[in-house]
């Protein structure tokens, strides 16, 4: 778009191992949106996902549940109460992909 930014462009953010409430976009909002969230699963042992929508905790991935490799989890959620923020274990890294504040 000439001379606009395309208002529904999505944005990715990477969350490397090891993170604690890593928030999406430089501060979020509620309101953002995370459309997709692609993990790669590098240690089944330790590789926990944790999407945290304002105080609210949704797990995404627990080790008991988890395969190696990438695995692509489409949720087109908004946030309610706060900004998304991640959480991974040692064991996982996560790109988010969605429209976050700056």
């Amino acid at each position: 778009m000439s001379g606009t930014q395309n208002p529904y462009a999505y944005q990715y953010e990477t969350v490397a191992v090891s993170q604690t409430a890593q928030v999406l976009g430089g501060t979020g909002a509620v309101g953002d949106y995370v459309h997709r969230l692609i993990i790669n699963v590098i240690t089944v042992a330790s590789a926990g996902v944790t999407l945290i929508d304002g105080s609210t905790s949704i797990v995404i991935s627990t080790a008991a549940s988890a395969v190696l490799g990438p695995i692509s989890l489409e949720l087109n959620m908004r946030s309610a109460t706060g900004p998304w923020k991640i959480t991974t274990g040692a064991g996982a890294t996560v790109v988010a992909v969605g429209i976050f504040s700056a």
